[in-house]
């Protein structure tokens, strides 16, 4: 049977010989294995993401909206160890949080009191500039609301944009998007589009288009295919404008 790094599954101890390597991403593989709570498709995102906003933003307090189990907030933790601690924020926190954080902990001890857990709204999280703010699978309106509220306070972020439902989240918010990597901003609100390439305004943002994070060999730390080409638009008010793209050659 082949192993679909996008499946839905639960990885289990049975499936820790398939990260047999002493790399970060094969540690952390085993490690969430002996938990044997977390769906196999989040630890290669996560683990995509993770390591993408890391070659932008170094330090800073992570933030993880939306966080879930908080696997992505640890993955920032253990690639830059400048970070000194990480709040994850859900509505609903998945009661299999803490078997992850405890398995992790235990791989890596120094991570304990570093995680704080938090069932919230986004809206009374308080932000601070040094923050660096991350989100996968924001869903639908979330996004610009994670962008907004980073936004208001110069912090750091980066989102892994999902779907956007127009009846349920209006078509105004898509409307006029190009499909250039950065091709139009408009000041009062970002806006994106699950199919185009991202464009957002404010503080120093990165977006990712989750349908190009696909891994390439099922058995190793995810990669992209040759011809998917992940774009990464970044805006940083008070210094140059640029957008630049992360191709498969970059590791």
């Amino acid at each position: 049977m082949s192993f679909s790094p996008s499946s839905r599954a639960r990885l289990t101890e049975h499936d820790v010989e398939r990260f047999p390597g002493d790399t970060l991403f094969d540690r952390i593989g085993r490690a969430v294995c002996a938990a044997g709570v977390l769906p196999r498709r989040e630890l290669y995102e996560a683990w995509e993401v993770a390591r993408r906003v890391r070659r932008r933003f170094k330090g800073g307090r992570v933030i993880d909206i939306a966080g879930g189990h908080g696997l992505l907030a640890q993955m920032m933790l253990l690639l830059d160890r400048s970070s000194p601690n990480a709040i994850v924020v859900d509505r609903v926190l998945p009661p299999s949080h803490v078997a992850v954080h405890t398995a992790l902990v235990g791989a890596w001890p120094h991570l304990a009191g570093t995680v704080t857990f938090i069932e919230a709204d986004l809206g009374t999280v308080s932000l601070e500039p040094g923050d660096v703010v991350v989100s996968s699978h924001a869903c639908g309106a979330l996004t610009d609301a994670v962008l907004e509220r980073a936004s208001e306070v110069r912090a750091r972020v980066a989102v892994l944009p999902c779907c956007h439902v127009v009846p349920r989240n209006g078509a105004d918010a898509i409307r006029g998007v190009g499909t250039t990597g950065l091709s139009r901003v408009d000041a009062a609100h970002p806006r994106y589009h699950h199919e185009q390439e991202p464009v957002v305004a404010g503080g120093t943002i990165a977006c990712m288009n989750r349908r190009r994070l696909t891994p390439s060999r099922p058995n190793s730390s995810p990669r992209l295919r040759s011809r998917q080409v992940s774009h990464v638009g970044l805006r940083t008010l008070g210094r140059s404008r640029h957008s630049a793209s992360i191709s498969a050659s970059e590791r």
